[in-house]
This record gives structure tokens, C-alpha cells and sequence, in this order.
């Protein structure tokens, strides 16, 4: 697995690359990093040490994360790239931090080029969804579940049955964060149900 981090002045992770594009290693890639925490994907833990972590120094706002230098995210992708291709990574397991961690991570947030990223062949995109805009939420449990059973798919830790509850609302936080930046609701609204069946049919052919 590839894992990108954010933070003012990250320490816990395999890289840091700085706002000018600058790479520092921190740790040999085989190397069990303490970045992830207790987190899942795909249906199983112990990500520290199956994964590799590239963090970008990111100051931040007093509303989440700030815009991403060019230069910084394009040493990022060179070197994802290469992790990728030492260790042959699959495009479905290149993920952000609140992709493993939703209850408790952010990071690499909603202002990260993952579209950008996935068009240079680091994690995955949608192409050609139209936006549905947010009307439409799904709320009822039997539809919820298409809704956590599509997630899962992806690799998201969620429960298969339940209401739209704080868990699943911050799963689908996550999600938006990662493929529906412009709306982070953590609703089931028909955009996001769009983009979200999107990334499980393509999930699912990888």
C-alpha cells in the first residue's frame, strides 16, 4: 500500500516532501513506520507495516488544508510513482490517511489533485461522471446498504448494515475528501452516489 499524509511539520512516515518539491527520507521502505495507527482497508489492519507513507508538509487554514504548491505535487507523484513501481502497488491501494482512518484523519484532504494524480497513474479516478448535485440523500437502511456494500468494495472500513449513522456519515466524509472534494457532506447524495458506484465498478475490474 501507498499512504499520503498532510501536516504543518510531518515526522511519522517513510518521506516528506516539502512545499518547494523537496524529498527527505526518513525511513528505509521496508522499514515499519508508526503513521497509521489503528486503521483498515481492504478488510485488514496492520497497515504500518505493509505500507509505504509519503507526507506533504502542508500549513494548513483555519478551514482545513491549504492549496498544494505545483512543484510540491509534482515530486510527490514522481516519487509515488516510483514506490508504486518498486513495489508493485495497485492504483486501488494508493490512498490518503482519512481513506484508512476516517474517525479520526483528514489528511491529505479535499484540496489534494487526486484526479490529477490518478490521470498520471497514482490511485484511481472517475472519468466522464456527470455531477448530480446534492439533492436526492439516501436514508433509509435498505438502500444504505448498496451504499456501505459499494464503499466496502473500494476497500472501506464500514459496517454492512445500519442507518446513516456518524460512522458511515464519516466513511462517506472520507470518500468526498478523496472523490467528491467539492461537497464534503458526509450525506448519500445522489453527486456522490454517482462518483461512488464509479470508483466500485472500476475498483472492481483492477
Amino acid at each position: 500500500m501507498l499512504v499520503l499524509h498532510a501536516a504543518p511539520a510531518p515526522a511519522s512516515a517513510h518521506y516528506r516532501v516539502d512545499l518547494h518539491g523537496g524529498v527527505t527520507r526518513l525511513a528505509a521502505e521496508d522499514q515499519a513506520v508508526s503513521h497509521a495507527g489503528t486503521a483498515k482497508w481492504r478488510g485488514r489492519g496492520g497497515i504500518d507495516a505493509r505500507s509505504v507513507a509519503i507526507a506533504l508538509v502542508n500549513p494548513g487554514t483555519p478551514f482545513g488544508f491549504a492549496e498544494y504548491p505545483v512543484l510540491q505535487l509534482a515530486a510527490t507523484c514522481d516519487l509515488c510513482l516510483e514506490v508504486m513501481a518498486r513495489h508493485r502497488i495497485a492504483q486501488r491501494n494508493v490512498v490518503g490517511h482519512a481513506d484508512i482512518a476516517p474517525d479520526r484523519a483528514r489528511d491529505p484532504g479535499e484540496t489534494f489533485d487526486w484526479e490529477g494524480f490518478a490521470r498520471n497513474g497514482v490511485g484511481l479516478w472517475p472519468e466522464g461522471v456527470p455531477d448530480l448535485g446534492t439533492g436526492g440523500a439516501v436514508r433509509d437502511a435498505a438502500n444504505l446498504r448498496d451504499v456501505r456494500a459499494a464503499l466496502a468494495a473500494i476497500g472501506y472500513d464500514v459496517a454492512a448494515e445500519g442507518a446513516l449513522d456518524p460512522a458511515l456519515s464519516g466513511v462517506l466524509r472520507a470518500f468526498q475528501r478523496h472523490w467528491r472534494p467539492e461537497e464534503v457532506t458526509g450525506q448519500a447524495d445522489a453527486g456522490t452516489l454517482a462518483r461512488l458506484l464509479a470508483v466500485a465498478r472500476m475498483t472492481a475490474l483492477l
